[in-house]
């Protein structure tokens, strides 16, 4: 059923980027957040991307979402947390 006030045809794939510093734990700290939210991550659709000085880190989770109001609770997660710098 599509959302009234949204671009997307729900359910549809959905690929969020986060940004934060490359410190242990990022990774896993990052798919807990948006597991909350959704469906169990799987690896495959992770990808994980270095800054060049290897400072930063820049992890895509790509999902099924399901509604807008799912996304905007992904994205308050992801933006509440201090160790995320960015959410794309």
């Amino acid at each position: 059923m599509p959302d009234d006030d949204s671009v997307f045809e729900f359910p549809c794939r959905f690929p969020i980027k986060v940004m934060g510093r490359d410190r242990e734990g990022f990774l896993a700290h990052v798919i807990n957040l948006i597991g909350l939210h959704t469906e169990e991550v799987s690896h495959e659709n992770v990808a994980i991307r270095p800054s060049r000085n290897g400072n930063f880190i820049s992890v895509t989770v790509t999902f099924t979402a399901e509604s807008r109001a799912q996304l905007d609770r992904i994205y308050q997660s992801l933006t509440s947390s201090e160790q995320i710098l960015f959410v794309i």
